[in-house]
């Protein structure tokens, strides 16, 4: 696994570099004057400007790398008897543990039927309005409290909408004090400062994805000022000591080549990918300010969002979602399975873009924001391979009928209207074992 991933760093870096050098734009180069003043003057608005992007691409998109770990074969594990034929009928080929449905009953308890739940308006035994007021009084405790554990506890039913900022920074223990803000402004003067690339890929990226959403346009002005400070910010750096990706260096002068002018490229070590600004967009439906948006937007993505693009076996990790999201499909599923195998029409080929953006950008905002507070409730990813798994049992009986890829994909093209919490729970907790 890190030799794929060492790869796959050398493959991105290469990507970023022949553009730079086709283009012959430099990665990184200090401002006129002028055009500081001009950052500067628009800072709140850089979404009336319309710079020509034609020429930049995205150095990846998601379905290629899909391909680094489709390809991942363990040297020391043959196809033994005890394997089962079916365990190879998905793409994922190593073998890492994962949970079955009765382990995740057990790590997932307040999704059973009988516990009441933000999202879900029957198959409780207590009365939805009853429940709900009862959740929103104790929400305002712990938040009066300021006690992140408890926060952490109480978001496995869900959040109320008018807590759920509250509880959210009180989980990832981000504040908004002097200090938070001088950050944030000292990352926006390295913006105004210095001009990057990678400054492109943000634009390129946010015209392409958020900009044509229909729950995100209007905050495109919020997602450019917190991802160009993003790419500045040295401090996420700190996550590649629990990740084994490394942060990308290039060198900065001429004299290539020489290590002593290899330096991190961009200075956070995270080169953004077609969909990167997602992760970000639904927060912005709870921090109207930039430094508290920020904050909590960099602290979801050195503690989860950062696992959806790199290769390892964490149980966190994209490898290890697409992995479980295909053996509960195996599993619970058989017969889907092996007929979409059999028109190939892989299902994780369709599931890739969902897991690798935790739903953004395909399910409805009040729906993702339900599906994101159980990620923080439960210090897990997991969930999102269990939804994307859902999806399917949902849609099975119409994706029996599919005779190719591309109408497997109409099938499951639109999931705005799908409801998270009942499908988490019918798929937990109705499912035989």
């Amino acid at each position: 696994m890190r030799k794929a991933q060492v790869n796959w760093e050398k493959r991105i870096l290469k990507s970023l570099n022949s553009m730079c050098t086709e283009l012959g734009i430099p990665l990184a180069r200090k401002r006129p004057v002028p055009e500081q003043n001009e950052l500067t003057n628009k800072w709140n608005e850089m979404g009336t400007d319309e710079p020509d992007l034609s020429k930049f691409r995205p150095v990846y998109a998601p379905k290629d790398f899909l391909e680094v770990f489709v390809g991942l074969k363990n040297p020391n594990n043959e196809r033994s008897e005890d394997l089962t034929v079916r365990s190879h009928w998905g793409l994922i080929q190593v073998s890492l543990n994962g949970r079955d449905i009765p382990q995740m009953r057990e790590m997932y308890p307040e999704l059973g039927l009988t516990y009441g739940q933000l999202g879900i308006d029957d198959h409780t035994h207590v009365p939805p309005d009853l429940f709900e007021s009862e959740h929103i009084h104790i929400g305002k405790k712990v938040v009066s409290e300021q006690d992140s554990a408890a926060a952490q506890q109480y978001s496995r039913q869900g959040c109320p909408t008018g807590l759920r900022a509250q509880l959210w920074s009180l989980i990832l223990n981000t504040t908004n004090d002097p200090e938070a803000i001088t950050h944030y402004e000292q990352l926006k003067a390295r913006v105004i400062h210095h001009d990057l690339l990678v400054d492109n890929l943000i634009y390129k990226d946010v015209k392409l994805t958020a900009s044509n959403d229909d729950y995100y346009f209007v905050f495109e002005d919020y997602l450019y000022q917190v991802l160009l400070c993003f790419s500045r910010d040295t401090a996420v750096l700190e996550h590649f000591n629990y990740n084994c990706a490394s942060p990308p260096k290039s060198c900065m002068q001429s004299k290539s080549g020489s290590e002593q002018c290899a330096v991190v490229y961009p200075p956070n070590g995270v080169i953004p990918f077609h969909g990167f600004s997602m992760y970000v967009a639904p927060l912005c439906f709870l921090y109207n300010e930039p430094s508290k948006l920020y904050s909590v937007f960099r602290e979801m993505y050195i503690r989860y969002f950062f696992r959806l693009h790199s290769v390892s076996s964490h149980p966190s990790g994209i490898v290890s979602l697409c992995l479980q999201f295909e053996r509960l499909l195996q599993t619970h599923l058989p017969q889907l399975f092996y007929h979409l195998r059999e028109i190939g029409a892989q299902p994780l080929r369709i599931a890739f873009k969902w897991i690798v953006r935790a739903f953004s950008g395909y399910l409805s905002t009040d729906q993702l924001l339900l599906l994101w507070d159980r990620i923080l409730g439960y210090d897990s990813l997991e969930i999102v391979a269990v939804l994307a798994a859902a999806v399917f049992a949902f849609r099975a009986e119409n994706l029996m009928e599919v005779t190719s890829l591309a109408s497997a994909e109409a099938v499951l093209a639109d999931l705005s209207t799908l409801k998270v919490m009942p499908l988490l729970q019918i798929f937990l907790f109705a499912t035989s074992v």
